[in-house]
């Protein structure tokens, strides 16, 4: 049987889940706003070099730990590249990121979402979860929905990733019914401000207990670094999608 972690110790509210900001020399604002009092952070994504990088880096490690001070989980960034990773790259990431930054788990990004995957998907979280230990926190970040296996696989799992353009018009799969919202996760890119409500409403219709929505765009590309991209900075209506979801903003 999976070690999930219990729904209870996530938030019943809808909250934030940040894919990955841009570096912190480079995004100061951003870093600093996840550690503002009144803004519901169910995790955050330390993606230092699409991964952990190659040494630590003093800059991550301290913006990092501004954000773990108030309670809120740290993840590490591990691309999965759709399944493509040997295991022991990955795994290797794993132990610079617990090593360096003391993350509380892992975002593993372009997760495959087919059952031939899902067996040595089992074996990479079972070998993350070793690495981290007690309370190591697993996303899965498929983008679309996988087979509805992964679901015992890991504590949450990316269920929408791309613009708005689709996310207005998607249907949820019939299975997530079964689970609770604080399940799963959707990343929408490019929702007008004049949309927002409507984006909120389509991911509490849709079970989706972990959103981030923003209103810049993509850049285009299959890669991992440009699909992130969109998100590495704040959207221009920060404060009030905080305000909207959250117990309110505190100046």
């Amino acid at each position: 049987m999976p070690h999930l972690t219990p729904a209870a110790t996530l938030s019943a509210e809808l909250g934030f889940g940040v894919p990955g900001y841009a570096h912190p020399l480079v995004a100061p604002v951003e870093w600093a706003e996840l550690t503002r009092p009144g803004t519901p952070l169910h995790w955050v994504v330390l993606n230092v070099a699409n991964g952990p990088g190659a040494r630590p880096d003093p800059h991550c490690l301290a913006a990092s730990g501004r954000i773990r001070n108030t309670g809120t989980r740290v993840l590490g960034h591990l691309d999965m590249a759709h399944g493509t990773r040997p295991f022991g790259e990955l795994i290797a990431e794993a132990h610079r990121f617990t090593d360096w930054y003391r993350t509380d788990g892992f975002f593993l990004d372009r997760a495959p979402a087919g059952r031939p995957d899902l067996p040595e998907t089992r074996r990479i979280a079972d070998a993350l979860r070793s690495v981290t230990g007690t309370g190591c926190h697993l996303v899965l970040g498929h983008g679309v929905h996988p087979y509805p296996g992964y679901a015992e696989t890991a504590d949450q799992l990316v269920t929408f990733s791309g613009p708005w353009t689709d996310y207005r018009w998607s249907q949820v799969a019939e299975w997530t019914a079964e689970y609770d919202p604080s399940r799963f996760a959707h990343f929408v890119h490019g929702v007008p401000r004049t949309h927002l409500e409507e984006a909120v409403r389509i991911a509490r219709w849709q079970g989706a207990g972990t959103i981030f929505f923003t209103d810049r765009t993509d850049a285009g590309s299959g890669s991992a670094l440009e699909e992130n991209a969109p998100f590495e900075a704040l959207p221009g209506y920060w404060d009030e999608i905080v305000s909207r979801i959250g117990p309110g903003v505190s100046e």
